[in-house]
């Protein structure tokens, strides 16, 4: 298995990449420099920070550069802080952390934090200034002194609110113990600019350059996607600073459509080029780079020492920055580099030769580096399965099925299945035909659910299955393709139905008129395989399995119950209050909804039911 997150360790050859973006902010001089990383979700954006960083700390050592860091995810404060005030917080307090260490600037660093401290005291950040501005009741302790203000002016405070005066000014004095005392002349303009001067002022006496490096905007609903530019600009061009965003550009044009209403597609740019000064999109990844991303996969997962893994990854990277001169990443060279290699890493290594070209040319991958690490872990799983099942199915069989469990037609593949689950052998011998012509090169007709580029070079893909017995192989799907067994009692239509929901529980909904002609046995038999399905969800706010548990009971509302009964026993811990409005029309919902308030769900929940049960 492999974890899906970002590395310091480049499997992409984006090292180029990272130093020519190290090279522009070392080149600057203190020139303030704005870099946009983008891609699409998955392309390798956080990896490429991460690179970025590491050629900075490099040339840190080399040429006595000084630059600090800041790392920033908006993403993580989302729903939990203003990720304005938070930006602004995490790099006043960096700058203090660094000055102390450095002995250095201290006066000025901790000034810059006493200043956005007293903005967050006062709640601006948050909006205050804008209700006071509108005469709205402002939030907070200067709201609260507002409030007491405008009764003294007018004669209505009683002896209460002087008592909760002389609390509230305690409380002011202990809240703002500390922080800047707010002078008369004190404004918020004022104050963003005192900011911006003594923020300068710090780098300058530091000697400093700041590299700030946000990640996972493009995660952010569209409000904290703004927030952070907005914070950001606070510092942008100013000398001795460096921001590297990474972002899909799309995503964050979407988030200016949607803050600014309907607007021309040329303010949306002109917002997005004011802010990023150089623009570098990730690189996609050819046959080249995805067969080399794979081949290092599996030798991550190798038992083998790591100073020898490291070699390898140097050597695949070297080989890969040749490869505009029809160098090639392949089996071959592999073995050139890895001479002792065990047989089945080898075995590996032929995999990645035959499934590369298809995990570029497939759309539903389409070359993504976090797709193709979720393929391998999906097959990971289903191998251990079948090992701890003794199934016995061979590793490249069961690739080229899950290839086209993952990239093939849904009717295409329901009809693959079936044809397993109906032949006494668990063949699927039409397709020998086709096989035997795809290696050959030949024309091939197709039917119509199965004419596709993608199934012409999938048939191509050693091994050929038409001989082979696929029923282990659904027997280790079974999350996305059941076998059928005759005890099942399921006829085809509701084994095709039973795949499909499977496959796509969250378009479940639309086989409905389908669903309610089936028998009423067969109904149960499919209600019990998607709550096995469901059964391995560990968290329930709106996964898509929960649409296909609807759409099977609203077809037949007397296995509502059944679903109700399965929601009740989820452990507390793991509902969350977007279920609540989901279900909250289903004719079994107030069955759910009367074990969770007697059981120990969160505060959330419990006031998402009250809100559904009043509505």
């Amino acid at each position: 298995m492999w974890p899906d997150n970002e590395t310091e360790r480049d499997f992409l050859n984006f090292s180029g990449v990272a130093d020519t973006v190290a090279e522009i902010i070392t080149q600057a001089a203190g020139r303030p420099t704005s870099i946009g990383i983008s891609g699409s979700w998955g392309a390798g954006k956080s990896s490429m920070i991460k690179l970025v960083r590491a050629a900075l700390a490099e040339k840190d050592q080399k040429d006595s550069e000084h630059f600090i860091y800041v790392e920033f995810n908006a993403w993580l404060y989302q729903g939990y802080d203003d990720a304005r005030a938070a930006l602004l917080e995490v790099i006043a307090t960096k700058l203090n952390e660094e000055a102390e260490k450095r002995k250095t600037g201290t006066d000025k660093a901790k000034e810059l934090l006493q200043r956005v401290n007293w903005l967050r005291a006062a709640k601006l950040s948050a909006g205050s200034a804008l209700a006071l501005a509108l005469g709205l009741p402002p939030t907070g302790l200067i709201g609260e002194a507002v409030s007491f203000g405008r009764k003294a002016f007018s004669g209505d405070l009683t002896e209460g609110d002087a008592e909760d005066v002389e609390k509230l000014a305690r409380d002011a004095l202990t809240t703002t113990g500390g922080l800047i005392k707010a002078k008369p002349e004190l404004s918020p303009p004022r104050e963003i600019q005192a900011i911006r001067d003594c923020f300068e002022q710090t780098l300058k006496q530091m000697g400093v350059t700041l590299v700030v490096l946000i990640d996972d905007l493009d995660r952010c609903l569209p409000p904290t996607t703004i927030s952070t530019l907005e914070a950001m600009r606070l510092f942008l061009f100013l000398d001795h600073t460096a921001f590297v965003i990474a972002a899909d550009d799309a995503m964050i044009k979407h988030a200016v459509r949607q803050h600014f209403g309907s607007v021309e597609d040329d303010l949306v740019l002109n917002y997005f080029d004011k802010l990023i000064q150089i623009p570098i999109r990730v690189p996609p990844l050819g046959t080249q780079e995805v067969r080399a991303y794979m081949l290092l996969l599996f030798i991550e997962a190798a038992e083998i020492e790591d100073a020898q893994k490291e070699s390898i990854r140097g050597s695949v990277c070297a080989q890969l920055a040749k490869s505009w001169r029809g160098e090639r990443v392949d089996r071959a060279f592999m073995q050139t580099i890895c001479k002792d290699a065990p047989p089945e890493l080898v075995a590996r290594f032929d995999t990645a030769d035959r499934l590369a070209p298809l995990m570029v040319s497939a759309t539903q991958i389409a070359g993504n580096p976090r797709l193709v690490k979720r393929f391998l872990n999906a097959l990971s799983i289903r191998m251990t399965i079948s090992r701890a099942h003794d199934v016995g199915v061979d590793e490249a069989v069961l690739a080229k099925m899950l290839l086209f469990e993952r990239c093939g037609s849904p009717k295409a593949y329901a009809a693959l299945t079936a044809a397993v689950n109906n032949d006494p052998d668990g063949k699927p011998v039409f397709l020998g035909e086709w096989e035997r012509k795809a290696a050959a090169g030949e024309e091939i007709e197709l039917e119509q659910v199965w004419d596709d580029f993608f199934v012409r070079e999938w048939l191509a893909i050693a091994p050929p299955l038409a001989d082979i017995d696929l029923r282990g192989v659904l027997y280790v799907s079974r999350e996305h393709a059941p076998l059928i067994t005759p005890e099942d009692r399921l006829s085809s239509e509701g084994a095709e139905l039973l795949t499909a929901i499977l496959t796509n529980p969250d378009m479940a909904a639309s086989l409905h008129d389908r669903l309610t002609v089936l028998p009423r046995p067969e109904s149960t038999v499919i209600m019990d395989r998607v709550l096995e399905r469901a059964g391995r969800e560990q968290e329930w706010g709106t996964p898509a399995i929960l649409d296909a548990c609807i759409a099977v009971a609203k077809a037949d509302p007397s296995l509502g119950t059944r679903v109700a009964g399965f929601l009740g026993e989820r452990p507390s811990g793991q509902i969350k209050a977007s279920i609540v409005p989901k279900i909250g029309d289903q004719p079994w919902a107030s069955q759910v909804f009367a074990r969770w308030k007697n059981a120990d769900v969160s505060d959330p929940v419990k006031k998402a039911i009250e809100a559904t049960e009043k509505g």
